[in-house]
């Protein structure tokens, strides 16, 4: 691993291997779009293809992926499966991702951006 000048360790080849596949789930919009509506909470595959006006079969395959990669997690309840997402990581980067793509485009300071002018 590579020290920059600031004293930060480079990641190692893995983590940045294990970032990008993440990266990549994320890249489809479909998932994208499912991890978001169940970062605003869980909810079950009827309503999440309601949400993001999806086929059933499609979100299934998608929520199946985001589970595969450990991005969602899933709890019977009764005949249902419930999604969640139980990284407070990633509910933050695509909060804050989303939420930035959205303030430029209606051109309103983004809560990061804020943060910057602040000093923080």
């Amino acid at each position: 691993m590579a020290e920059d000048l600031d004293g930060v360790t480079d990641p190692s080849d893995g983590v940045l291997t294990e970032a990008a596949a993440v990266f990549g789930l994320l890249a489809s919009p479909a998932r994208l779009h499912l991890v978001w509506a169940l970062s605003q909470g869980e909810s079950d595959v009827t309503c999440l293809a309601d949400r993001v006006g999806g086929a059933l079969p499609a979100v299934s395959q998608h929520l199946a992926k985001l589970k595969l990669a450990g991005l969602v997690r899933s709890r019977r309840e009764g005949r249902r499966q419930i999604y969640y997402v139980d990284d407070p990581d990633i509910v933050t980067v695509v909060r804050v991702t989303v939420g930035q793509l959205t303030a430029r485009t209606y051109q309103v300071p983004a809560p990061v951006r804020r943060l910057r002018e602040a000093g923080v």
